[in-house]
């Protein structure tokens, strides 16, 4: 596949995750917790995983290749699970689309920090002036949206 059609995957990706907040608020308001309603979610998405195990391919989960992973790398779960379930709170207040626009500029932050200091294996890509202007950018975009 080019670059084009993993965009456009990548494009597919974000527009089904942009409902993501709203259906699982209302599975909290069903079960009557946000953490509940996570839970479930992350659940459903777990099965899901494993009924693609098969056909996608499993690699080699074993105690042992877990185990080599560095501990740290375990925090790409808490971090699904803080998303999901921050989804849940903060959608619902201040609406889907300001909600995406910020987890958007954290994204990018998060992203451009990582970079500039070559964590988790990442090469390093030290902060530009055009790329601090692009991440002003979004944080302007945030502010516009929330205003409007």
């Amino acid at each position: 596949m080019h670059a084009l059609g993993f965009m456009l995957a990548a494009f597919a990706v974000g527009m089904l995750i942009s409902v993501q907040p709203a259906l699982n608020a209302i599975l909290a308001q069903s079960v009557g917790s946000a953490y509940g309603a996570a839970t479930v979610s992350i659940f459903v998405a777990f099965l899901c995983s494993l009924a693609l195990l098969p056909f996608m391919g499993a690699g080699r989960i074993t105690v042992a290749t877990l185990g080599a992973a560095p501990w740290w790398v375990y925090f790409g779960g808490v971090a699904g699970m803080i998303f999901v379930a921050g989804g849940i709170v903060i959608a619902p207040v201040i609406g889907a689309l300001l909600f995406f626009v910020c987890i958007i500029a954290g994204q990018l932050t998060g992203a451009a920090l990582a970079d500039h200091v070559g964590a988790f294996r990442l090469e390093v890509r030290e902060l530009s002036s055009m790329r601090l202007a692009g991440l002003a950018l979004v944080v302007a975009g945030a502010v516009i949206v929330q205003r409007g």
